[in-house]
């Protein structure tokens, strides 16, 4: 096999899994992101980071859920902070509708009473008489998987640069002979003239009177959020989806959904500390599939819109593969 030289532009979450399954495979990676390191992350910092393909695919294409599934498999064998507790999903008397909807949208799931509920989240089984429960699913605190690929892909031989902006174009950013694979998110719009922004915001809450071990998703018939519990008694509360491009600070509109959706799942959230109220952007085409571009030695990888955590390691394998073999895949257009 040909050792390649790939210069990645761009350090969320795509970009990083490219830098990773590349060094992992033994070849040359260099990697540049504008942000400093401790913010490095972009959009991917304001995620809930939950690997749900089959919930997922209640709104998404079915290529999300089947790359979704790799993708899982993915994680659970290079990262050990990965948390395999399934996720829930409950819905109030009223909305029990919507409950109905989403299973029907779905699979993966079982059906299950407030007994069992219970049992598997003591804090909400006289809440909700009943709810979906995905055994197969698991979650993991974002930053702390940021961190813990950098660390990664450097004990792999793998170089970082942060704080270094790469001017356009950045197909010379590689070296001679080399690829390079562009994840700028919506700084790429250029080159892919598809590609959108989706506002989505988030809150992080400290609670030491909730204690929940899975994400839940609290269905609505006009929003669902969703509750994914973090370390230290922190709950990252998610995410709305607004077709506005705009990371300005957090509305008083969302605020209120975000925390009154947390309160109506559980009061002890009444009392919980505010840690943080934060926007981000995600990048998506149309349909809300992720894509692979590839120009000669360059390849975009872009589109994460929600499922950036749950396809990153599948994205990065079917890139790296495709540089090495030629092999094509559904998701991967060549010019």
């Amino acid at each position: 096999m040909t050792r390649l030289s790939a210069t990645i532009v761009g350090g969320g979450i795509f970009g990083l899994w490219q830098a990773y399954e590349l060094a992992r495979r033994g070849h040359d990676v260099t990697l540049y992101e504008a942000m400093s390191e401790a913010e490095t992350g972009g959009a991917s910092r304001f995620a809930g980071a939950m690997l749900a393909p089959y919930c997922e695919a209640e709104g998404a294409e079915p290529i999300v859920q089947e790359l979704g599934v790799r993708g899982l498999a993915l994680w659970r064998k290079a990262v050990p902070q990965i948390v395999m507790n399934g996720s829930l999903v409950v819905a109030a008397s009223r909305d029990q509708g919507e409950l109905a909807r989403f299973a029907r949208m779905t699979e993966g799931h079982r059906a299950i009473d407030g007994s069992t509920l219970g049992e598997l989240e003591p804090e909400l089984g006289g809440r909700f008489g009943r709810a979906l429960w995905y055994p197969d699913e698991g979650h993991m605190e974002p930053r702390l998987v940021l961190a813990f690929l950098m660390g990664e892909i450097r004990r792999l031989g793998g170089t970082l640069h942060f704080g270094s902006a790469v001017p356009t174009p950045v197909w010379r950013a590689g070296s001679d002979g080399g690829v390079v694979i562009d994840c700028r998110g919506l700084a790429a719009r250029e080159d892919l003239p598809t590609l959108r922004g989706v506002r989505g915001e988030m809150a992080v809450l400290r609670s030491r009177e909730v204690k929940l071990t899975r994400p839940i998703r609290l269905l609505h018939p006009r929003f669902a959020l969703y509750v994914v519990p973090w370390s230290d008694n922190r709950y990252m509360i998610g995410a709305t989806v607004i077709e506005r491009e705009d990371a300005g600070p957090v509305t008083v509109r969302s605020a209120l959904d975000l925390l009154g959706t947390a309160y109506a799942l559980h009061p002890g959230f009444g009392e919980a500390e505010i840690l943080e109220l934060s926007a981000g952007v995600r990048p998506a085409f149309p349909d809300n599939v992720p894509r692979i571009v590839a120009k000669g030695r360059r390849l975009l990888v872009n589109g994460a819109f929600r499922h950036g955590y749950l396809l990153a390691p599948v994205m990065a394998e079917i890139a790296a593969t495709y540089l090495e073999t030629g092999a094509t895949h559904p998701i991967l257009d060549v010019d």
